[in-house]
């Protein structure tokens, strides 16, 4: 046999066990050259076609090595990256968490329940996670020592880093430590964020000195431990069950971009907090979790004037896409959207706001088709509350860190440092001279 590169031919005449580099890298979703580099790195043995050109694979080897690497039935023109993951499903516009539906789910179970159940497959009901003493007074005096103007995000993340730092045992990566340290973050993110009334450096001591410690705020539920963060204004069950359901939804949705950063940090066995800290880098893009608080600002100005006629044209006049409308995933209305929608409509003080993001629904279909995404819906929900533009992007932020961590499961069991992409160099060919120093050194 020779090598397709060689000479166009794929058999092997000698040993239908055997398989051409090209059969190998459709097989494995790679170029030919990957191949190579997987036996430079002793992932796949070669050997030498009958004629001395080319390398044939043993199948069994090859099939072997795909399903460490998680690819599945590859298309390589598509130059996608195929994980297997059994923890949601997206199609026909619904969503499935371990194949239950998940807008059901959340609507039935409070965000921890979910969460648990995502993690272990097991339900408990009423779980209450709790955040350690040591790991909140830490990540509270790092927040503290932040610029008055810092941002949510920037707290979470200074907040991550603090609770990593108390916990000396965060390298274990077992399953059960890795669990206890999902239980713990988590409030301790929620529980070291300053109340929504004042977030001046006064008010975050005073609020670290009144809020008592982790096992005190625990016997109440994450939403309602969340709520003051998020917003001065009383809370009332109807709002706090609809922010309770909106983590519990937003927990996972696939490969998005924070969650293939956190499964990369999660292959180089890069512990829990590391893998929470690499979604949180990505999550702040605009494009991603960031993008309700783009929805936010819309709806207070589709407020203000009393229509989003205007607002829809100004956005469009200048080239800028409607924020909240339209999901690469969904041909029809986000799910997210629909069931927080339907919540939303049981609170009394959001009906203005409700009502001004389907008149952007309504105006934007004169001009494109989009439904509306969870961002908007998220919009509705803090600019009917008091909250900030930002806070849509807290509560994201706050439910996808157990997904993330649900994902860092599943690739502590895959084999490590598998996502090593090939890069594709466009730079001047070697051998270049030397470069030449030019301009004055520094001073």
């Amino acid at each position: 046999m020779k090598d397709q590169a060689a000479s166009g031919d794929d058999r092997d005449a000698t040993d239908s066990r055997r398989l051409s580099t090209r059969e190998t890298a459709t097989r494995l979703g790679v170029k030919p050259e990957t191949v190579y580099a997987y036996v430079s790195r002793g992932q796949l043995s070669s050997r030498r076609a009958p004629g001395g050109r080319g390398s044939t694979f043993d199948a069994a080897e090859v099939d072997a090595l795909a399903r460490r690497t998680g690819r599945r039935d590859p298309s390589p023109a598509t130059g996608d990256l195929v994980f297997r993951t059994g923890i949601t499903l997206i199609e026909s516009d619904r969503y499935y968490f371990r194949g239950v539906d998940a807008t059901e789910l959340a609507g039935r179970y409070a965000y921890e329940e979910v969460a648990e159940w995502l993690w272990t497959g097991d339900l408990r009901p009423g779980i209450r996670f709790t955040a350690p003493d040591e790991a909140l007074a830490a990540a509270r005096r790092a927040v503290h020592a932040l610029p008055a103007h810092s941002g949510s995000t920037d707290r979470l993340r200074v907040a991550v880093i603090a609770a990593a730092a108390a916990d000396p045992l965060r390298f274990d990566l077992s399953r059960e430590a890795v669990l206890a340290s999902a239980r713990s973050l988590i409030p301790t993110l929620v529980e070291a964020l300053p109340l929504a009334a004042d977030v001046s450096p006064a008010g975050d001591a005073a609020e670290g000195e009144a809020a008592g410690s982790g096992a005190e705020a625990g016997a109440a539920g994450l939403a309602r431990r969340l709520w003051p963060k998020l917003t001065a204004r009383p809370a009332d069950e109807p709002s706090i069950a609809t922010l309770d359901t909106a983590l519990a939804l937003l927990i996972d949705h696939d490969l998005a971009a924070s969650t293939l950063a956190a499964r990369v940090a999660a292959s180089a066995h890069a512990h829990p907090y590391a893998v929470v800290s690499a979604g949180l880098g990505v999550l702040e893009g605009p494009l991603h979790g960031a993008a309700s608080g783009l929805a936010h600002r819309m709806l207070t100005e589709v407020l203000e004037r009393g229509s989003a006629v205007p607002v829809v044209a100004d956005h469009l006049r200048t080239g800028r896409r409607v924020p909240g409308l339209g999901h690469r995933l969904y041909g029809a209305e986000d799910p997210r959207a629909r069931t927080l929608f339907a919540l939303l409509a049981d609170v009394p003080q959001a009906a203005p706001a409700l009502a001004a993001a389907r008149d952007v629904v309504t105006t934007t279909a004169r001009h494109a088709p989009l439904h509306a995404n969870v961002d908007l819906a998220l919009a509705v929900l803090s600019v009917s509350s008091g909250m900030a533009a930002e806070a849509g992007e807290t509560v994201f932020a706050v439910s996808r860190t157990a997904g993330w961590i649900a994902h860092a499961l599943e690739e502590y069991g895959e084999r490590p440092l598998r996502m090593r992409p090939t890069g594709q160099y466009g730079g001047p060919r070697p051998p270049q001279p030397l470069p030449t120093a030019t301009g004055e050194p520094p001073q």
